[in-house]
């Protein structure tokens, strides 16, 4: 196994620089040509709006180096939303005032976003169907569910209200910050640095490789959605906290992104390769793009165009990277 896994390791090093250089220049090129890009409140108001994104997209590297992919993450991110908002929202929580409402809104969020990982674990890893049509429905399912239950709850399809102690979550930049790079650097361990992420790069290299080398493939690969649950989980704490909202619509505009930073940041659409330093970068990458975008008083749908073609030509990259 480590005979497979090294070229991938030594792939992954290389793709250290071009990422940084493209950040760099990105930076560089933004702030000479877009005025007040470089200011400090700017700068900040990027990194603080990309941290649920870092989230998502760490999730779903794991997945991307498993050789799946995960399409149900912001789907599930809503879901995990008005899950927490049934239990804590004074206006339809079943907890409303009660002094364990954050607490028990927590462990309801992060139990709904495992329990969605379990969901596509099982059915892509243990009865071994596309992930691409398990993720697909999953996600479906997810905001459907998400809209009829917030409409039953509370009339509406969104929740306020919130406890003060859980909007402080996602509401204040360090809290928020500190729990998303936290998440970021113990993910980094674990795929770069453990036994669980040396064997689902072998089974996103070659799963039948892995299979003969004694690595359970079926749980490995489930494991990954598993943590993409998990992520989105923690992803749905950070926007339903800094929007002091619960709604199914938290997370639906950042399908694209969540690829496109995987991608963009050198993690292997065909697997095997992935690390979550190079997906922080593209996430960063994709956030200073949007941002200068923005400020340049572009349309949405002209600032969708641009990130596609982006994230197109990574994809094209990673292809031909893959070939050669």
């Amino acid at each position: 196994m480590r005979a497979a896994t090294w070229p991938l390791s030594r792939a992954a090093a290389g793709a250290r620089a071009p990422i940084l250089v493209l950040c760099a220049a990105a930076f560089i090129a933004f702030t000479v040509t877009i005025q007040g890009f470089a200011s400090a409140a700017n700068l900040s108001g990027i990194l603080i709006a990309a941290l649920p994104l870092l989230l998502l997209a760490t999730g779903q590297t794991f997945v991307l180096v498993s050789g799946g992919i995960d399409l149900s993450a912001t789907a599930v991110v809503g879901l995990v939303s008005v899950a927490g908002g049934l239990v804590m929202s004074a206006d339809a929580g079943l907890l409303a005032d009660h002094g364990a409402a954050p607490f028990a809104g927590l462990l309801v969020m992060l139990a709904t976003g495992i329990l969605a990982g379990v969901v596509n674990g099982t059915c892509v890893g243990t009865l071994a169907m596309p992930s691409f049509m398990v993720t697909l429905t999953v996600g479906m399912f997810a905001g459907g569910l998400a809209v009829l239950l917030v409409r039953l709850a509370a009339g509406t399809e969104t929740m306020f209200s919130l406890p003060r102690v859980f909007v402080g979550i996602g509401g204040t930049p360090l809290v928020a910050g500190l729990v998303a790079s936290g998440c970021a650097v113990a993910a980094q361990g674990l795929l770069g640095k453990t036994s669980y992420g040396r064997m689902l790069r072998a089974v996103g290299y070659n799963p039948r490789a892995a299979r003969v080398s004694g690595v359970r493939v079926a749980r490995v690969t489930a494991g990954a959605y598993v943590l993409s649950g998990l992520f989105a989980a923690f992803a749905a704490i950070l926007l339903t906290g800094s929007l002091e909202t619960a709604s199914p619509a938290h997370g639906r505009p950042l399908l694209l992104d969540v690829i496109g930073a995987t991608v963009i940041g050198g993690t292997g659409l065909s697997g095997g390769r992935g690390q979550v330093w190079g997906t922080a970068l593209g996430v960063l990458f994709l956030a200073m793009l949007g941002n200068a975008l923005t400020l340049l008083n572009l349309s949405d749908f002209v600032i969708t165009i641009v990130k596609g073609f982006v994230i197109l030509v990574a994809a094209i990259l990673d292809h031909a990277r893959g070939r050669g």
